[in-house]
């Protein structure tokens, strides 16, 4: 499950960077960007996480499911498990309180509780003991921080803020009037305190921030108003020796102030999408902000971008099918604004942006902007279509089509045709004729002006070359047969068949009234079958060879796609709030697999993606993963798919070896080759069978060891280095001595054995043969041993597996 990296990250040792993920902990690696473990235990949104005070190798993230787990996440082992019993919103710890961890809980608004933790042992425990700390709180975790060495902890939520003193056990609140003179709004939005000064930072929604000084008496407080953000500030941070404050918002700035010069401002501009969350390195030297478009980016302490871990872009909705590219066999669908997202579904990151719109995006509320609402690939992934649409008040809609070609040189999609206005009104389907063998390349779209248009590529461009209309319906859905012979077109309640050699109307298929949503046309043994869903619940099976209705069944079908590889096809079923999958083939009803509940809600896009090599599975459940695996959207745009536990074993492996051997020292010389040089070995055992072994290390590697190891600048002359490496190379003389003796004692035999055959040949010659008949019964004996045991083995690996 691919979801979005959540508000909550920060970096230990330099070394780790945590950030939430749906229902887990991701644990990245800063100096690979890879991801290292998922920290996988919640069954609910996860939404905080916590480095533990006593023990900076763990960690305490809590979820909505109302739980706070321990986590060891250098190795990704989960320690405990406290049961707090209510939804948890935030989680924060302060060295100063030792055995205690403060969480946002749910009741008639929000309270701050303080969790007494449990000193047994036990694995599981639940947690009893609650006491109120603050009762009306924000749920953002932004919303609530710790003051100066724990002395205080500071909650703001609409127009107040509130403090909390732990020594006086007392609190103070302030208010703020909810419009200032000149109009702007003074909501709270976020806070943070000063880590050396009796000092707190508020963000508020008309973009000012304030300092808060004095708030220990409740008449004599003060502050001071900084103010360069022209929206919601959304995230602030002081830097661990508080002499700089970083704030973010909407304009994707990263805003450094000098603490004690508030004129004085750095600013790093254009991060992407807005900033969500901001925080600092332990020793200050990297920042990092998260982003409303699923990324993280790492700045060094000169406010300068050093990397960019990149998730799933998430926008605002996904207008376009999930596709996949046959060139690199990418997940592609809209991205950023304007654009369409390439991302590698096998490394699990983003290859690159493809700008279908090329404008500027104007981040202005009410603006109306193009948009990327269809987009296909033709069968080699040579072309790609797309549609874009803008509609402005009271004016027409705009439309174009534009037809982009790879370039090998670009390695990516360059524009060659612009159509605009292809259609009278909105565009609803858009295929490409899939036949790889076919000697021309044909798109088809259809559109609510009751027409579809067939274009063709002619020379170096693009050109209508077929219009088609149906009685003057409106043709919602297209499909192309596999060998590109016939086209479906549905409109409204009738299913129209057309040849696309001639464009001749070849068939009308009809059924139950209405309107048809989905076709797919069947594969391989399947491919006289056409099926169709309706806006009536109906899912129907048309054979074409008879241009009957074949089977159909009632249920309300979302989503209905086939597999390019198999004659399987897969339906999403909503009922009850969830989404229920069925896998069968057309010509058999009977679903080869299904699953209740996948998700919440319904699924609005899915997408078979070929596999680079086929699945052995023996499961009989999971045969239908062996050449394709299944991806889609939920209702909360989280990508999810279906893996087998081989499959998952495979992947635990692979970030095991992503870990960073702490033995070896971080040289520009290991940074050049260390991560790529077991990789590249992995590769040679694979590729000669080999299962590698543990070897001792040549009486050389200590040498090479400190030769490689040593930062250069501290390295001695080359001469004694030289000297050194080839004394490491010489065979000791105690080795010497004892390869003579080995070697004498040999001689010896071999002088008397043949002395005694010069003397006594029949004695050789029965010593000889006895010899050799010794030989082949122990010979024997192991062949023996050895057949036994590959039976014994066959027999083991042939028992039967129960799957559950």
């Amino acid at each position: 499950s691919e979801q979005i990296l959540r508000v909550f990250l920060f970096l230990c040792c330099c070394r780790f960077l945590l950030c939430a993920s749906g229902q887990c902990v991701k644990v990245f690696s800063t100096s690979t960007e890879e991801c290292i473990h998922d920290l996988q235990g919640h069954t609910d949104l996860v939404t905080g996480v916590l480095l533990r005070p006593s023990n900076h190798l763990q960690v305490y993230s809590c979820s909505l499911d109302g739980t706070v787990r321990l986590w060891d996440f250098t190795d990704g082992i989960l320690i405990k498990t406290l049961v707090i019993g209510h939804p948890l919103y935030s989680i924060y710890a302060s060295a100063q309180h030792e055995g205690v961890i403060f969480a946002v809980i749910p009741t008639e608004l929000f309270q701050l509780v303080a969790v007494q933790l449990p000193q047994s042992g036990d694995q599981l425990a639940e947690v009893r003991e609650l006491s109120a700390v603050l009762d009306s709180v924000g749920s953002s975790p932004a919303a609530t921080a710790f003051g100066r060495q724990g002395e205080f902890i500071a909650s703001a939520r609409g127009l107040h803020l509130e403090v909390f003193f732990f020594r006086k056990q007392k609190s103070y609140r302030f208010s703020l009037k909810e419009d200032n003179k000149t109009g702007g709004k003074n909501t709270f939005t976020c806070i943070s305190c000063h880590p050396k000064d009796d000092c707190i930072a508020t963000g508020h929604e008309d973009g000012k921030i304030r300092l808060w000084r004095n708030f220990n008496h409740k008449k004599e407080y003060t502050y001071t108003t900084l103010h360069w953000h022209h929206d919601a500030v959304s995230s602030l941070c002081f830097t661990p020796e508080g002499t700089n404050l970083l704030s973010g918002g909407v304009e994707s700035v990263l805003v450094q102030w000098r603490y004690n010069q508030p004129s004085q401002r750095d600013f790093l501009p254009r991060l992407g999408g807005a900033i969500t969350h901001i925080t600092v390195s332990p020793d200050g030297a990297l920042f990092f902000t998260s982003h409303s478009d699923n990324k993280i980016t790492i700045i060094q302490s000169c406010v300068k971008v050093s990397a960019v871990i990149q998730g799933l872009v998430k926008g605002e909705s996904v207008r376009t099918e999930l596709m996949v590219d046959p060139r690199s066999k990418a997940l592609v669908l809209n991205g950023k604004p304007g654009h369409l997202q390439f991302y590698s579904l096998w490394r699990d990151k983003l290859l690159y942006n493809l700008d279908i719109v090329q404008q500027e995006f104007i981040h202005e509320a009410g603006l109306q902007q193009f948009e990327v609402v269809k987009a296909a690939f033709d069968a080699s992934g040579t072309w790609l279509a797309t549609v874009e649409e803008r509609q402005l008040k009271d004016a027409e809609l705009e439309l174009n089509l534009k037809l982009w070609i790879f370039d090998n040189g670009t390695q990516s999609f360059v524009l060659n045709t612009t159509i605009s206005a292809p259609h009278e009104a909105q565009i609803t389907a858009l295929c490409f004729q899939q036949a790889a063998d076919s000697q021309t390349t044909v798109l088809v779209s259809t559109s609510r002006d009751g027409h579809f248009k067939a274009w063709q590529l002619e020379g170096p461009s693009w050109s209508c070359d077929f219009v088609g209309a149906y009685h003057g319906l409106v043709p919602y859905c297209c499909a192309f047969s596999a060998d590109g012979s016939l086209l479906a077109v549905g409109f409204q309640e009738v299913v129209t068949v057309w040849s696309p050699a001639s464009w001749e109307l070849l068939a009308t298929l009809s059924q139950p009234p209405g309107t048809v949503r989905d076709l797919c046309f069947g594969r391989l043994s399947c491919s006289k079958y056409l099926l169709g869903t309706t806006a009536g619940n109906l899912l129907c099976c048309w054979n074409l060879l008879t241009c009957s209705l074949e089977w159909s069944t009632s249920m309300e079908i979302s989503l209905l796609l086939a597999d390019p590889l198999s004659e399987n096809m897969a339906a999403f079923c909503f009922q009850s709030g969830c989404t229920d999958l069925f896998v069968f083939k057309p010509s058999e009803p009977r679903p080869l697999f299904s699953h209740k509940a996948v998700c919440s809600g319904k699924v609005t896009r899915a997408v078979f993606a070929p596999r680079e090599e086929m699945l052995e599975s023996c499961e009989e459940s999971s045969q239908w993963l062996n050449r394709s695996q299944l991806y889609f959207l939920s209702q909360q745009t989280d990508l999810m798919t279906f893996i087998t536990k081989a499959e998952e074993d495979r992947m635990t492996d692979r970030r095991k070896q992503l870990v960073i051997d702490d033995s070896v020292a971080m040289t520009p010389f290991y940074l050049l080759l260390g991560k790529h040089l077991p990789q590249h070995q992995d590769r040679r055992d694979a590729a000669s069978g080999l299962t590698p072994e543990s070897t001792p290390l040549p009486q050389s590697s200590a040498a090479i060891k400190e030769l490689l190891h040593t930062p250069a600048h501290v390295l001695p002359s080359t001469s004694f280095l030289c000297s050194m490496f080839v004394q490491s190379l010489l065979v000791s003389v105690t080795g010497i001595h004892v390869f003579l003796r080995k070697t004498e004692k040999c001689l010896k035999l071999v002088f008397s054995f043949a002395v005694v055959s010069l003397l006594f040949p029949p004695l050789c010659l029965v010593l000889c043969i006895t010899h050799d008949i010794e030989k082949g019964k122990k010979k024997k004996k192991q062949c023996d041993q050895d057949s036994e045991s590959v039976w014994q083995g066959a027999l083991k690996t042939s028992e039967p597996r129960i799957c559950g």
